[in-house]
C-alpha cells in the first residue's frame, strides 16, 4: 500500500465517516477478527444480535409489535437460531402496505432508498447510520481481503441513478480525492465503449467495480480493437448485482490480465456475501443470517436449490426480519481454504440483467428500462420485454396508489430511451408470471445487436 492510500484509508475515509456518525471504522475492524471465529462462535453472536433485534423490534416498532403480539412470540424466549422460522416471511408488498409503521419510533435521521431489485417489485425503504455503517464496513473488509484498499485507483462502471445523480462539484471533488472515477453503465455504443477502453488505459486503475456484463462488454470490445490492458496493473474486478457467467469470469481475467471477485447483496438486503481469493463465497455472518426455503417457507436441505431469506441484524431503525430476496442459491457446507469461519454460499442461481438495443443501434444496460418503470408510485411488478426495435411490451401490475396517466409516462419514458417511433404497449397483469427459476427476470430482450452476440453465455 503506497503512502497516498494509506492516509486515504487511515485518515481521510474515516474523518469522513465520523463527520456521517457512521462508526464504520470500528465495525470493519471488529469483522476483521470475528471472520477467523469458528462457527458456533459465530452463531453464538448471531443469537445474541438477534434476540437485540427482535426485543427492538417488540418494543420500537409498531410492525413488529403487533405482529409479536398476534402470534404470541417473545423475543425472550428465542434460544435458537431455527426460532427465526415461527416467523412469517417478510414481502416487499409487506413493506410497501406498512412503511411508516415498519420505522422504530427512536430512528432519527433515515435515508430513503428505492430498488427495483432482482425481483422486479419496486420497493421503498428506510435505512439508518447502524445499518449502512455496517454494509460500507463489510464491502470494506471484503476489498481489502484482495490486497486493494480505499484510496487506490479505481473505474466504476455503473448505473444506479443514486449514483450518477450525485455528480454535483462537492460529489466529484471526493471522487478526486479518493481516486475513484465513476463511469454510466447505461449506454454501451462504439463511441461510448472506445471512450471507457480509452480511459481506463489512460488511468490504469488498480481495481475495477461494476456488472459482469458491463465489464466483460468493455474488455471484449477492447479486444476486438487490439487494446492490450492486461498489464495496466489492475489487481481484481470486483462484480456484482447480477449472476456472473463463466465466460464473463474468463473474458474479464484474461482481457484485463486480473482476477475477478464476485459480490452478492443490495441495497435492501445488505451486503449478504463476497467472494475471497480462495474462491469462497463469504455470508457476513455477523450481520446477516441466510436462510434458504421453498415455495412454502420452510427450510430446504443443505446443498438444496432455495430462496434466499435474509435477516439484518444491523436494521433496528428498519428492521428486516426473515426478508425475502426473490433470488436462489444453495448454501455449503464446506470449509474454506482461505481459513475464515464465515459460512459459504455455493451457488447464487437467476440473477441476471440484459443488455437491450435502441432503435439507432445503441446498445443499453438493461437497467436504463428499469429506472422509467420502478419509481412510479403504485407500481408493484413489471417486466420489459423488448420484442423488436420496433415494438417494446411491459406487464404492469399496480395497487391502488398507481394513476392511469402514468401509463403515458411509462411510455415516454421507455421511448425516449429506445427511440421516439418504438411502440410501447402496456399491458396491465394481476401477477406477473415468474421464470422457471422461480425469480422475475424483469427485462428480456430478444434484440441481439452483431457486437452483442458474445454478451450471453
Amino acid at each position: 500500500m503506497n503512502l497516498y492510500t494509506k492516509l486515504i484509508a487511515g485518515v481521510v475515509f474515516p474523518a469522513q465517516e465520523r463527520l456521517k456518525k457512521h462508526n464504520t471504522v470500528t465495525v470493519r475492524r471488529l469483522l476483521e477478527r470475528t471472520q477467523w471465529w469458528d462457527a458456533g462462535k459465530l452463531r453464538e453472536l448471531q443469537l445474541a444480535r438477534l434476540r437485540n433485534l427482535l426485543q427492538s423490534a417488540a418494543k420500537n416498532v409498531p410492525y413488529y409489535r403487533a405482529l409479536f403480539n398476534r402470534l404470541n412470540f417473545i423475543p425472550d424466549e428465542v434460544r435458537e437460531l431455527s426460532d427465526l422460522a415461527r416467523l412469517p416471511l417478510l414481502t416487499k408488498a409487506d413493506i410497501r402496505a406498512n412503511l411508516t409503521s415498519m420505522k422504530s419510533r427512536k430512528a432519527v435521521g433515515l435515508t430513503r432508498y428505492n430498488t427495483g431489485g432482482s425481483s422486479g417489485e419496486p420497493l421503498i425503504f428506510f435505512l439508518g447510520k447502524e445499518r449502512i455503517s455496517h454494509d460500507v464496513a463489510a464491502k470494506w473488509r471484503a476489498t481489502r481481503w484482495w490486497g486493494v484498499d480505499i484510496g487506490d485507483p479505481e473505474v466504476v462502471v455503473w448505473g444506479s441513478p443514486i449514483e450518477l445523480g450525485a455528480q454535483d462539484r462537492l460529489r466529484e471533488w471526493r471522487d478526486a480525492l479518493m481516486r475513484t472515477e465513476l463511469m454510466p453503465a447505461f449506454e454501451m455504443s462504439e463511441e461510448k465503449l472506445d471512450g471507457f477502453v480509452e480511459r481506463i488505459a489512460e488511468r490504469r486503475p488498480k481495481m475495477l467495480f461494476g456488472y459482469p456484463s458491463a465489464l466483460a462488454y468493455i474488455a471484449r470490445h477492447a479486444e476486438t480493437r487490439g487494446v492490450a490492458l492486461e498489464r495496466l496493473g489492475i489487481e481484481v474486478a470486483f462484480v456484482t448485482s447480477e449472476k456472473l457467467y463463466e465466460d464473463q469470469r474468463r473474458d474479464i481475467e484474461r482481457i484485463f490480465g486480473c482476477r475477478v471477485a464476485n459480490g452478492y447483496g443490495g441495497r435492501d438486503a445488505g451486503f449478504i456475501a463476497h467472494e475471497c481469493p480462495a474462491g469462497g463465497m463469504h455470508i457476513t455472518a455477523e450481520d446477516i443470517i441466510v436462510e434458504t426455503v421453498d415455495e412454502s417457507g420452510r427450510p430446504v436441505d443443505l446443498g438444496a436449490s432455495g430462496e434466499i431469506v435474509v435477516t439484518h441484524l444491523a436494521t433496528r431503525d428498519f428492521p428486516f426480519i426473515r426478508y425475502r430476496t426473490g433470488d436462489v442459491g444453495v448454501m455449503d457446507d464446506r470449509k474454506c481454504a482461505c481459513g475464515r469461519g464465515l459460512p459459504l454460499l455455493k451457488e447464487i442461481q437467476g440473477r441476471s440483467t440484459d443488455f437491450v438495443v435502441a432503435q439507432d443501434g445503441t446498445v443499453m444496460h438493461g437497467l436504463a428500462l428499469i429506472y422509467a418503470v420502478r419509481d412510479i408510485p403504485g407500481v408493484r411488478q413489471f417486466k420489459v420485454i423488448q420484442e423488436s426495435l420496433e415494438r417494446t411490451r411491459i406487464l404492469l401490475s399496480t395497487d391502488a396508489g398507481f394513476s392511469e396517466s402514468d401509463v403515458a409516462t411509462i411510455r415516454k419514458g421507455i421511448s425516449d430511451r429506445l427511440g421516439a417511433s418504438v411502440e410501447v404497449c402496456v399491458e396491465r397483469v394481476r401477477e406477473v408470471p415468474r421464470e422457471a427459476s422461480g425469480k422475475y427476470c424483469y427485462v428480456v430482450s430478444h434484440v441481439r445487436s452483431r457486437s452483442m452476440q458474445t454478451i450471453r453465455p
